[in-house]
């Protein structure tokens, strides 16, 4: 029993559950599962594929303290930089990470990543609404 759940704590792809599998083509903006949801997400801030982002993202985007929300798909475009590199750099950081569940409410998680002095004070924060995994909200615990 211990080994089972030793397996299934590291081993993500034990949450993709049924349907999609991760790996096997595009999947859906609005896919349920946070495994396939991640793989998804962090493939596209890989890549760069900023219109896959923004799919995936619910508007208004939160941002840290003091920081303008970012409205639209627009917006998210012109400020890209802004969100995935200029704070930490998401992209390298994704390849690393894995989500973590919120323990007070499992239709949340969040991703850490470090700052340039490498404290994981970048928090990537995400939330399952009734279409499916979005990002939310980026923050940043030191400020």
């Amino acid at each position: 029993m211990l080994l089972s759940l030793c397996w299934l704590l590291v081993n993500p792809s034990t949450m993709v559950g049924q349907g999609n599998v991760v790996g096997q083509g595009k999947l859906p903006p609005n896919s349920s599962t946070l495994g396939s949801f991640w793989q998804t997400f962090k493939t596209a801030v890989v890549s760069g594929n900023q219109e896959t982002v923004a799919s995936l993202s619910q508007f208004p985007i939160g941002m840290s303290y003091g920081i303008k929300s970012i409205h639209s798909k627009t917006e998210l475009y012109q400020r890209y930089r802004e969100v995935f590199k200029q704070q930490s750099d998401a992209a390298q950081c994704f390849t690393k990470k894995q989500p973590v569940v919120d323990r007070a409410n499992q239709r949340r998680f969040s991703v850490a990543c470090p700052d340039k002095a490498g404290n994981e004070v970048v928090v990537y924060e995400f939330e399952r609404t009734r279409t499916g995994w979005k990002f939310v909200r980026l923050d940043n615990t030191n400020e």
